[in-house]
């Protein structure tokens, strides 16, 4: 079995934390159990694409169990948790190429191990897999069924290809199911990035200035997250709806020109590139700090910045104090990559059990139905969706009503009515 993570006796501490993310999982603990006795994805060989933690862990190996050989790389140079990459190859036998800290070269060439593979099915969060085969890996299109998505940021790389007409494969867009977005991108990142602020930083949240640029799902989950600490939330956005209801939510909305100016903590969550940019950098107070929860570190405009700074210094674990020529000072966490994963441990096990749940039963579905799909971007069907939410609040004790024969009656007729 072919491997590269950091160091193998970490495995004993992966394990556990495995262990423990599981306890979490209900959902996909169901799933593992359903998919060791049929086997459903028997002789497929899946690449995944995916932040190496705890909770995808457990996704893999409950692929494994469902039949399938499962390889997987980082879709993040400082996602890894590299104790859980060590458990995967010693404990799982699953074939695992991630190191956190790894530099673009070993990232890209780990992509490649992957697809060496030969897959039959892609598991992307980024689409990264995807447009390396795309471009430089095509000799293996012939041998892919399909994939799954599990990012806003990869979605929209996908649907992009699709409608430029050369998507290769079918696709699944895993986060836009209801029990993804509304729950992982709102309250997973809504969590875990103020958690990783708070580790890098160890600063207090109540009483600052916090901005956050987009007013997304995950935006929405950070702002909120940000004012129940007693923050001070700025927006920014460039949708007007959206912009409309963050002031109906109860934030001052402005632009970031203006926001630049009265910003302690700066968050961006856009899937865009350069949403804070030099001029930005330049108008900051002293001593702000800035970081981005998007997937790629393309939201900061960090090369702007380094050209009007006069030194640069890590002055804690994951934060790099900039000084302008100015003598002010910017501070930028992790490298200006996702934050919740590049100082803390990413989205709790609970929530990221829904979103996985997605992906097993998304591979599932395209191991039985593939050959029915054309080559474009599909949602999760709607009765995965829903069955997910049912055992979810089955796992949480919750349970709701159902509709009466009459009421039934009553929404399927347009007979009655005032």
């Amino acid at each position: 079995m072919k491997y590269d993570v950091k160091d193998l006796r970490l495995a004993p501490k992966g394990k556990l934390r495995i262990e423990w993310a599981n306890e979490y999982m209900k959902v996909l603990s169901l799933i593992r159990k359903r998919f060791k006795k049929e086997k459903p994805l028997e002789g497929m060989t899946v690449a995944a694409c995916l932040h190496v933690t705890t909770e995808t862990a457990n996704l893999a190996y409950t692929l494994k169990e469902g039949g399938a050989r499962v390889i997987i790389c980082a879709s993040n140079p400082l996602s890894t948790q590299d104790d859980v990459a060590a458990s995967l190859v010693k404990d799982y036998g699953i074939s695992t190429f991630a190191i956190k800290g790894e530099d673009n070269k070993t990232y890209y060439r780990h992509l490649n191990n992957a697809l060496d593979a030969r897959p039959n099915m892609t598991m992307d969060d980024g689409a990264d897999l995807v447009s390396l085969l795309h471009t430089k890996r095509k000799e293996l299109v012939p041998n892919i069924i399909g994939g799954t998505e599990e990012t806003t940021t990869g979605v929209i790389r996908l649907k992009n290809l699709a409608s430029d007409g050369v998507l290769m494969y079918p696709i699944i867009a895993v986060n836009d199911a209801d029990t993804k977005h509304l729950f992982d991108n709102r309250y997973g990142t809504g969590q875990s990035t103020i958690d990783g602020i708070i580790r890098a930083t160890n600063i207090l949240l109540a009483g600052a200035n916090v901005v956050v640029s987009g007013y997304g799902w995950c935006g929405r989950g950070v702002a909120m997250r940000a004012r129940g600490m007693g923050a001070n939330v700025i927006v920014i956005e460039i949708d007007p709806t959206k912009a409309l209801e963050a002031v109906m939510d109860g934030f001052r909305v402005m632009p970031i020109k203006d926001a630049a100016k009265i910003g302690d903590v700066f968050v961006t969550l856009t899937g865009n590139i350069n949403v804070i940019r030099q001029e930005h950098f330049l108008i900051m107070k002293d001593g702000a700090i800035v970081c981005n929860s998007g997937h790629f570190n393309v939201e900061l405009d960090i090369p702007g910045l380094e050209k009007v700074s006069k030194k640069k210094r890590n002055v804690r674990e994951f934060v790099e104090e900039y000084t302008l020529k100015s003598g002010k000072r910017v501070n930028i966490l992790g490298e200006g990559r996702l934050i919740n994963l590049a100082a803390a441990e990413g989205h709790p096990a609970s929530v990221m059990d829904m979103s996985f749940a997605n992906q097993a039963l998304s591979a599932e579905y395209m191991a039985k139905n593939y050959k029915k799909l054309e080559r474009n971007v599909y949602v999760v069907p709607t009765v995965i969706d829903k069955e997910i939410s049912r055992l979810k609040l089955a796992s949480l004790g919750v349970k709701i009503d159902t509709l009466t024969e009459e009421q039934e009656k009553y929404l399927a007729s347009w007979e009655l009515g005032t």
